[in-house]
């Protein structure tokens, strides 16, 4: 009897840090996509850092990765909280410094709107800490415009990453 597989799908997840080592913390975090279950690391961003937006605490780490993954959409999620809470993430209060913040950003065409979970993120168009990131691995998913909306939020990269493809 053959085991039948669901079929792989391309998501996007954020990752960003601003407490301890944060560039340490993103760059465990790339590694640790990798080694999720049922699912490929396919590109990575370069590394950038941001002041806090909405946020406080020092400057942010941030990247954006492409997975190739069979978990749905709750269940990689699932697997992103527990990577967050292996890295001591604590929630006290909206927004607060972290260890470690992975967020699903697109997970293939499909829409979710649930009290756990809503793709596409609701927020990323309004991030330059994303987009940017976003568009070095995906650039036919951000849109000019969208890059002009952000310009004003200061993104400096800080470390160029290889992609795996």
């Amino acid at each position: 009897m053959t085991e039948v597989l669901e079929p792989e799908v391309l998501a996007y997840v954020a990752l960003g840090g601003n407490l301890g080592d944060a560039r340490a913390t993103v760059q465990q975090a790339l590694a640790g996509l990798a080694s999720l279950p049922a699912t490929r690391l396919l590109r990575a961003s370069s590394l950038y850092r941001t002041a806090p937006m909405q946020a406080s605490g020092p400057d942010f780490i941030n990247a954006v990765a492409a997975v190739a993954t069979r978990l749905n959409a709750f269940e990689l999620l699932a697997a992103l909280q527990q990577m967050e809470n292996a890295q001591g993430r604590e929630r006290p209060y909206v927004n607060a410094p972290r260890t470690l913040d992975l967020d699903i950003l697109l997970y293939g065409d499909t829409p979710i709107n649930s009290p756990t979970l809503q793709l596409p993120h609701p927020r990323m168009c309004q991030r330059a800490f994303v987009l940017v990131p976003l568009a070095e691995i995906a650039p036919h998913l951000v849109s000019v415009e969208q890059l002009a909306a952000v310009r004003e939020q200061q993104v400096e990269r800080v470390e160029l990453h290889i992609n795996t493809t």
